[in-house]
């Protein structure tokens, strides 16, 4: 069981980067704005008493700056602890002013926390904890249907959420035909993903094809709310199977359950840059900056979101 205290050294952790990228909001260079969150994100910690290891990094795909998978943070006093990172999820949002830019970490003690390769993945998340009611193996008529009959709901009063995508076209074009509601969504699959734990999102269902790294952070949170999620990799060239060798992965048709990619107790943290769905956005106010962050902690049954103001250091 991870300490209490962790979720609010990984809450300054998140807040602090989100900080750092909040001064590149629509400078349109989208390198430097993660680059400011990676840099806080790694001096923040490294400031803790941890054995931690990188298992989820991020800008291998877009050649970013990067808190690099094996990575080793923190005094090497303390728990060993599994760390998946995004620390700027939507560089174009901020990079653009637009809504919805994240900073995310999510942390297991050792060998909790699945290592996904940087790779695509699909991925289905809905606010069921029952098994057999949404599935990636079902058609999509056949998840809207099921959802539908266990909500009690009609069809037409559904909403998917799915990123807005060429590769989602014959998706989309099938939930047209249902007549479903649809959130496109322009970036961010992890938001995306955690728009079905609360009903005052309404959303019920998220679906497509993302980034692995991205189901992984957004497993951890999903876990805590009793979601559903489900993911199976889709590798590309022979590069990303050799890697994804390299990281213990044999089956590259595998499927994924929830409780493969996050086992044992986490905590997650999703801190707003730009307000979206989730959270506000940073502000700031003289020599302070107030942030809300997204954070759970399964072990306790915390799962809210939290408001703090902190000083400009």
């Amino acid at each position: 069981m991870l300490d209490k205290k962790l979720s609010d050294l990984f809450l300054k952790v998140s807040s602090k980067a989100a900080l750092s990228s909040y001064y590149q909001i629509g400078k349109k260079d989208k390198i430097a704005a993660d680059k400011a969150a990676v840099d806080s994100m790694r001096s923040e910690l490294n400031k803790i008493d941890m054995n931690g290891r990188i298992v989820i990094g991020e800008g291998e795909l877009d050649k970013a700056p990067m808190l690099y998978i094996g990575e080793e943070l923190g005094s090497k006093n303390g728990p060993d602890l599994d760390i998946a990172v995004d620390p700027l999820e939507g560089t174009n949002l901020v990079a653009n002013n637009l809504p919805g830019g994240l900073s995310v970490i999510a942390i297991a003690e050792k060998n909790n926390l699945f290592g996904a390769p940087e790779t695509y993945m699909d991925k289905i998340s809905s606010n069921v904890s029952e098994t057999g009611v949404t599935d990636l193996d079902f058609s999509i008529k056949k998840n809207i249907y099921n959802l539908a009959e266990y909500k009690n709901k009609k069809p037409k009063d559904l909403t998917v959420c799915i990123l807005d995508r060429p590769r989602h076209k014959d998706i989309i074009d099938d939930l047209k035909k249902l007549n479903i509601n649809l959130k496109l969504i322009s970036d961010g699959d992890v938001s995306g993903a955690l728009l079905v734990t609360d009903k005052k999102y309404s959303v019920d269902l998220f679906l497509g094809i993302g980034g692995g790294p991205e189901g992984v952070l957004a497993a951890s949170a999903l876990d805590a709310f009793n979601c559903n999620f489900q993911g199976r990799f889709l590798f590309q060239t022979e590069d990303e199977k050799s890697r994804a060798l390299k990281m213990g992965i044999k089956d590259f048709k595998k499927k994924y359950e929830l409780k493969e990619i996050v086992t044992g107790d986490s905590i997650f943290c999703a801190t707003g840059i730009t307000a979206g769905d989730i959270t506000s956005g940073i502000e700031i106010i003289n020599n302070e900056f107030i942030s809300e962050t997204l954070i759970t902690h399964k072990s306790l049954g915390l799962k809210k979101i939290i408001k703090k103001k902190q000083k400009i250091q």
